[in-house]
C-alpha cells in the first residue's frame, strides 16, 4: 500500500488506503475511517500461459504377408517335382518345383490389410491472455480526492488509516568553499 499525504491545518497526517489483508485490520492507537470509493479501474495485464496443443492423425501401415503362401507353395511345388522328375532329373525338378511353387503361393496369398493407426503428436504453444493484476482506485476523504492501487476491488468504501507523521529534522546548512589555484607570473 503506497501512503498518501496531506496537510490539514498545518499539522503533517498520513493517509494509508488499508485493504485488509487476511481480514486483519490495523492496529489499536490508529485512527481508523471509511472513504466514499469514487471509481474503480482494474489494471490488466497480457499473460502468456503455457497451453498443450495436441493433433490425432491417420497413419496407413500396409500389410504384411505372412509368409505361409511361400513355405506352403514351395512344399506343394517341391511335392509335384519330385512326383514328376525320374532319375538324375528328379532332384532338378523338385527343386524347380520348390521355387515355382513358393512364388506362385507368395502371389496367392496375397496381402494382409492395411492397418490404420491413430497417433497424437502433442506440442506446447503460448497463448496469451488479459488478467486482472490490480484496480486503481479513486477516493474521497475530507473533501478530496486520492488515488491507490489495490489487489482487490475494495467496493463502495475503503477503510483508510490516519498515522501522525512527526517533522524531520532540519539538515544543518552545508557551507561550500571554493579554492582557487594559484596564479604564476612569467
Amino acid at each position: 500500500m503506497e501512503p498518501m499525504r496531506l496537510t490539514m491545518n498545518r499539522t503533517r497526517l498520513a493517509l494509508i488506503a488499508s485493504v485488509p489483508l487476511l481480514g486483519l485490520w490495523p492496529l489499536a492507537g490508529q485512527a481508523q475511517e471509511t472513504a466514499r470509493v469514487v471509481s474503480t479501474t482494474p489494471v490488466m495485464q497480457r499473460v502468456g500461459v503455457p497451453q498443450q496443443v495436441c493433433t490425432d492423425r491417420q497413419v496407413v501401415t500396409p500389410g504384411q504377408k505372412s509368409g505361409a503362401g511361400a513355405v506352403m507353395g514351395a512344399i506343394a511345388g517341391g511335392a509335384v517335382g519330385n512326383a514328376v522328375g525320374q532319375g538324375s532329373g528328379r532332384d532338378v525338378a523338385t527343386a524347380l518345383g520348390l521355387v515355382g511353387g513358393a512364388v506362385l503361393g507368395n502371389n496367392i496369398e496375397g496381402s494382409a490389410p492395411d492397418t490404420v493407426k491413430t497417433v497424437r503428436q502433442c506440442e506446447t504453444q503460448t497463448v496469451y491472455q488479459d488478467k486482472v493484476v490490480a484496480f486503481n482506485v479513486v477516493y474521497e476523504y475530507a473533501g478530496k480526492q486520492y488515488s491507490v492501487q489495490s489487489p482487490q476491488d475494495p467496493g463502495p468504501y475503503l477503510p483508510v488509516q490516519i498515522v501522525p507523521i512527526l517533522p524531520s529534522p532540519a539538515a544543518p546548512p552545508v557551507a561550500v568553499i571554493r579554492e582557487h589555484a594559484p596564479r604564476y607570473r612569467y
